[in-house]
């Protein structure tokens, strides 16, 4: 199973939320939406910055970018 990043994109920053091994990509774009969903609640503040939460592969190979608020 592969291993996926998550990381908190601000601006031009990416913060490490943390990783975890997945079945496949499309688990890592569900889990990186879910994210984004919880921080839009628990970090409001977050929802007018254009921050997202990014998904990368073992290789650092960015897959997809979830939108805080969207």
């Amino acid at each position: 199973m592969p291993y996926f990043e998550f990381d908190l994109v601000t601006g031009d920053e990416f913060k490490c939320q943390g990783g975890m091994i997945l079945e496949d990509t499309e688990g890592a774009i569900e889990k990186a939406n879910s994210l984004a969903s919880e921080l839009s609640v628990a970090r409001p503040e977050l929802l007018e910055c254009g921050y997202a939460v990014r998904v990368t592969d073992e290789r650092s190979k960015e897959l997809y970018r979830a939108l805080i608020g969207r």
